[in-house]
Formats: C-alpha cells, sequence, structure tokens
C-alpha cells in the first residue's frame, strides 16, 4: 500500500496534497492537508481534532472533528483533547476553530470516549471569554449528562465568577437540545440532519448529516452497518465512517465468537461491511477514523477489505487532517 500524505509545515495557506492509496492496482486520490495557515473565508471543509477510540494511543486524540462553513465551526462528539487539539488548528491558522468561538456541537451517542471533553468543550471556552451559552445537540440523556457536570464543576463556577477573575455569567452555560431524527439545525452556514444508527445496545445514537455551500458531509458515528448511513449519504461528497478489522481471537467450543469479536460485531463496522456500505452509497470521497486494528490486523488489511467492493478514494484521517469536498 502506498499511503502518500504530504505535509508541508512551512506554507503560508494551506495545502491540499492527493493521499493516495493503491491496492490491488488500484490508485485513487483525494484532498487532504494538515491544517494550518490562514484558511478560506468562505467554503466548507471537515477538521480532525481526534480519530482515535477509547485505546490510548498518543498520536490519536478521543473522536472529535469539526465542520467549517464560511468561516463557523460545527463540533460533533467530545472525545479527550478536543479544545486543546481545536487550539492546535487555530495555531495552524483556521480562524474558526479559536476557542472563544466554539459555541455549538452534536453528540453523536454517549459513550464516554465520544463525551469525556464535554467539561472541556463548556468551561474552557468560557474561561477564555466565551460569553454566549454552548449549544448542544445530543440523543436522550445528553441533558442529564449535561446537568451532572454543571453540579460537578460548581464550586469552580462560583470561584471564576465572583472571584478576581470576573467570568461572565453565561459562557459555561449550556443550551442542550435532545434531537431525534430528521433536521434537527439550520442557519445561514448549513443545515443539518440527525439519522439513527446501530450501535450495539445503544437505545439511541446517531448520525449526521451537513449540508453547505453545495457539499454534502456524512458522519456515521459509531454504528454496525446500517441502511440509514446509506440513504443519507446516497451520493454525498464525503462520507465519514468508523471501522474495524481482523478478529480478536479464537472461537469457542461451540463455534460462538470471542466475546470481543462477538462485540464488534454488534456495535461496529468491518472492512468488508464498510467496502459494500460504501458501494451502495456512492460517496465521492470515503474517509476512515476511529479505526481499530484487532490481533495483528492493520490499515494494509483494513483497506484491502474495503476494497474488495469499493473502488473509489479513500482516506484514512489523522489528527489535523483537513479535508475539503
Amino acid at each position: 500500500m502506498n499511503n502518500k500524505i504530504v505535509r508541508d509545515l512551512t506554507c503560508a495557506a494551506i495545502v491540499f496534497v492527493a493521499a493516495e492509496f493503491g491496492l490491488n492496482g488500484r490508485t485513487r486520490a483525494g484532498q487532504v492537508g494538515e491544517a494550518h495557515a490562514t484558511t478560506r473565508a468562505s467554503g466548507v471543509f471537515v477538521v480532525f481534532l481526534g480519530t482515535g477510540m477509547p485505546r490510548p494511543d498518543p498520536e490519536r486524540q478521543g473522536p472529535s472533528l469539526a465542520i467549517v462553513a464560511n468561516g463557523k465551526a460545527y463540533i460533533v462528539d467530545a472525545g479527550v483533547g478536543v479544545v486543546r487539539q481545536a487550539a492546535a488548528a487555530y495555531a495552524r491558522g483556521i480562524s474558526a476553530l479559536k476557542a472563544d468561538q466554539l459555541d455549538i456541537a452534536f453528540l453523536m451517542h454517549l459513550h464516554s470516549d465520544h463525551t469525556l471533553g464535554l467539561p472541556d468543550l463548556i468551561f474552557t471556552p468560557w474561561v477564555m471569554h466565551r460569553a454566549v451559552p454552548l449549544r448542544l445537540y445530543g440523543p436522550t440523556g445528553t441533558q442529564a449528562m449535561v446537568d451532572n457536570v454543571e453540579k460537578t464543576w460548581a464550586e469552580d463556577v462560583d470561584i471564576r465568577v465572583h472571584g478576581l477573575e470576573h467570568n461572565t455569567i453565561t459562557g459555561y452555560k449550556v443550551v442542550a437540545h435532545e434531537i431525534q431524527p430528521g433536521v434537527v439545525y439550520q442557519d445561514a452556514n448549513v443545515k443539518v440532519a440527525a439519522f439513527a444508527v446501530l450501535h450495539g445496545s445503544w437505545k439511541e445514537a446517531l448520525g449526521y448529516r451537513f449540508d453547505a455551500n453545495g457539499k454534502s458531509i456524512v458522519i456515521s458515528g459509531d454504528t454496525r452497518p446500517a441502511q440509514s448511513v446509506v440513504d443519507a449519504c446516497n451520493g454525498c461528497d464525503i462520507l465519514i465512517h468508523e471501522v474495524y478489522s481482523g478478529a480478536s481471537g479464537k472461537p469457542g467450543a461451540g463455534g460462538e465468537p470471542a466475546p470481543a469479536d462477538a462485540y464488534f460485531r454488534a456495535f461496529h463496522t468491518s472492512a468488508d461491511e464498510l467496502g459494500e456500505i460504501a458501494a451502495k452509497a456512492r460517496p465521492k470521497i470515503l474517509v476512515i477514523t476511529h479505526y481499530v486494528p484487532l490481533a495483528k490486523s492493520d490499515q494494509t488489511a483494513m483497506l484491502t477489505g474495503i476494497r474488495k467492493k469499493f473502488d473509489g478514494p479513500v482516506i484514512v484521517a489523522n489528527d489535523l487532517d483537513l479535508i475539503s469536498p
């Protein structure tokens, strides 16, 4: 496999370069670059703040990304490191990701790896002078999570508001919206629709479709194979999807899968299954995030599995990659 992502750390503008994946004689290219320097004032692109999963990988922060449309950032998920990763992108010139501008976010589901950064997203931008409440959209349980976070940090809030910092009494607030599938948000920059996905025993897990500037970006969230992802994409410009590859252990004596493998089949999407989904969904670019290699599997095996059914452009996202439709 030729997985070539060139990053120019010195240029004065965002550089988009080809990410080539050559498997079985196939080579495709998508547009990817590391986020840095001054961005365009208009347009739409994705900044991957964290591409990891529960396993603590120092190279990959917790799941989170930003859709930037016409200079406004819309955060999706709040994994570990979300605000510091936004600060890293801001330092590279993505002005929309300045901490005090982070005021709207969407949660896919409430697993800890997707929400451990929520207190960070609530409080750090406030400490950095965000004056408006955080608008937060997510499944049932979002409000309870917010209430408990605010209770946990009540003394901190009291000291910052009434102490020598004189912080605002609004910037740490959260306006939570517990949503159902359908259009959940719209402004002058984007239209956001939520759709249900199948994440094991979670009663509610969501994917999102963002439409902006004539481009469509679909994010699967954590899910086993789901027709709803295919329907939401339907030829979309970018499909961002989770995936795992390989198997973790030997089957049981009765032929039943190893416990970890049974979990992954119920909660996540294998590389072969993702290839089938992508072939039906027909995205212009398929972007991989939240990748879990089991046992001795690796990216080569994962991409080979996808390529059995899908021959379009595929990119494996890394933290702070910027991808434009």
